[in-house]
Order: structure tokens, then C-alpha cells, then sequence
């Protein structure tokens, strides 16, 4: 006969019901800037490929969308700091060890290369002759390179942000995050692409939102199986929903993109379904670490985890 336990298992409650951590003070814009800065790092290497694989209005739109993105992406980190010179104050100190000053460095040798290719892109055609004309296109191939080069860094570094917090949604997928991060960023780009770009350009487009839909959607299954309890955050409530409706967007989008082949209005739909399913990805992800801090078991059961495996060493 199997023996009952004398008491009860234990119930986590925090004292006079407050939460163990304090819920993250970030509003709407810190996951729309995880958006924007995605669509820019996937944009610029678009761009980059479109360049160098001779696709004009490809390289053009994707070039100004690094461009536009990694502006909306910078307005909405400086709107939610507040004030102006608190960026400018990071750029005073230079500490590897600081996920936040590397991240602020990626975007000061990022931008520059993404700027440069788009101001090209919008040159006049009567300036095209001048001095600073023929100066910007000879640029442009560098500087966009530049930008590809880097884009991986910006696509990822907020992941690592995220993942160095004490929240523990967003601290035990620090193996998943960056991947989910980089393919939401290829797949917007590669959303981007299919909206703006003709049908007999879009092929890199295409092929880039197949990759990187295919790692934003298995690196979000992994960590909806693999981080234990702290799975629920993610496979429960508002962060949950988010995440499905994600994944509904981002895989139709990619099997749109390659059924658009010959088909404008498909690739269309496509591109938007990607965008769509990478900013709702952002927008669950932050959820969930939000979630994640407002109950006391997800801080809790985590801890003593890691000591029972750690005594039995």
C-alpha cells in the first residue's frame, strides 16, 4: 500500500501576497523595439544579398527598411528610458562584460553602414553625376556589407539582454532566445522583402523567410518542452496565445512564400504574415517574463531545483 504523506505539499506564497521579484516596469515600447531592431538586422542582410545577387528593388527596399527599422527601433528605447542623454550616457564607458554596453556599441557600428546604403538608395538621379553623388554609390556596397556583417549581433543582442535579467522567464531560455530572436529577424526581413520587392526578385526573400521562420518556430518549441516549469510561463494565459497566433503567421507565411513564386498578392500576404508573427513572437516572449516574475513558484521551484541537483553531486 502506497504511504501518504504526513504534510501537505507546500503552497508558494510571498509575504502579505507580494511577488518575490518586481515585475519589469517596461511598457509596450521595449518589445517593439525588440521588433524593429530585428526587422533592420534582417533587412540589412537582405539587402546586402540582394546587392551583390544583382536585384535592384530588392537591395532598395530592404536597405531603406534596415534604415526606417533601426530609427523606429532607437526612438522607442530612448521613449522608454525617458530622457534623451541617458543612450548618449552609454556611450561613455565601453564594458565587455556588460550585455548593455555591447549591445549600445553593435548599434554605433551598426548604424553608420545601414545609413550610408539607404541615403544612396534616395539619391536624386541629376545628383547622381556630382562629387557626393558618385561618392554615396561607391560607398553603398561597402557600407551595406558593413551592416550584414553586424546584423547578426543586432538581431540577437537583445535576446542576451533579456536572458542576463533576473527574470525568470527570460533567464532559463538564455540557450533558446537567441535563436528565437535571430530567425523572428530573418523572417521580418524577409517579410519585408516579399512586400516590396516584384515576384522576379524576391527569390533571396523567399528562401531567407523558409530558414528563418523554420529556427523561430523550433527554438520556440524548445522552449516550450525543455525549461520545466518555467515552460508555463510560455504555454499558459496572454504570453501563450501571443506565441500560437506567432506561429500560425510565421509558418503560413513561409509556405506562402514559396507557393508565391508567380504571385504578387501571395507574396504580399506572405510578407505581412511574417512581420505579423515576428512582432507578436516579441510581444509574447516579453509577456511571459512578465508573467513569470508575478508568481513566486517560478522563482522558487527553480532555486531548490538547482540545489537538490547540486547536493546530489
Amino acid at each position: 500500500m502506497k504511504e501518504q504523506v504526513a504534510v501537505p505539499r507546500a503552497e508558494f506564497r510571498s509575504y502579505y501576497g507580494r511577488p518575490v521579484l518586481k515585475p519589469p516596469v517596461w511598457e509596450w515600447k521595449i518589445p517593439a523595439y525588440l521588433f524593429t531592431g530585428g526587422l533592420s538586422a534582417g533587412s540589412a542582410m537582405l539587402g546586402a544579398g540582394a546587392d551583390l545577387t544583382g536585384r535592384p528593388v530588392l537591395r532598395r527596399a530592404s536597405r531603406l527598411g534596415a534604415l526606417g527599422a533601426l530609427a523606429a527601433s532607437l526612438y522607442l528605447l530612448v521613449a522608454d528610458l525617458g530622457r534623451p542623454e541617458r543612450f548618449l550616457h552609454m556611450l561613455r564607458v565601453a564594458k565587455p562584460s556588460s550585455p548593455m554596453s555591447v549591445g549600445t556599441w553593435i548599434l554605433v557600428a551598426y548604424g553608420p553602414g545601414a545609413g550610408v546604403a539607404a541615403v544612396a538608395e534616395l539619391v536624386p538621379a541629376r545628383w547622381r553625376g556630382t562629387m557626393p553623388g558618385r561618392l554615396l554609390r561607391w560607398l553603398a556596397r561597402p557600407a551595406g556589407l558593413s551592416a550584414a556583417a553586424i546584423a547578426p549581433g543586432v538581431a540577437s543582442y537583445t535576446s542576451v539582454l533579456l536572458s542576463q535579467t533576473a527574470v525568470p522567464g527570460w533567464h532559463e531560455a538564455y540557450r533558446q532566445l537567441p535563436f528565437v530572436f535571430t530567425g523572428s529577424a530573418a523572417a521580418s526581413g524577409a517579410g519585408w522583402g516579399l512586400v516590396f520587392a516584384p515576384v522576379g526578385e524576391a527569390g533571396p526573400a523567399r528562401r531567407l523567410a523558409v530558414v528563418g521562420a523554420a529556427a523561430e518556430v523550433v527554438a520556440s518549441k524548445v522552449i516550450d518542452q525543455r525549461l520545466g516549469l518555467t515552460s508555463q510561463a510560455y504555454t499558459t494565459g496572454k504570453a501563450h496565445r501571443l506565441r500560437k497566433w506567432s506561429e500560425y503567421l510565421t509558418l503560413g507565411g513561409a509556405v506562402g512564400a514559396l507557393a508565391g513564386r508567380r504571385s504578387r498578392a501571395v507574396s504580399v500576404a506572405s510578407g505581412l504574415a511574417l512581420l505579423a508573427g515576428s512582432a507578436l513572437q516579441r510581444f509574447g516572449v516579453f509577456e511571459a517574463g512578465v508573467e513569470s516574475t508575478r508568481d513566486p513558484k517560478y522563482v522558487v521551484v527553480p532555486q531548490r531545483d538547482r540545489v537538490s541537483r547540486g547536493s546530489e553531486r
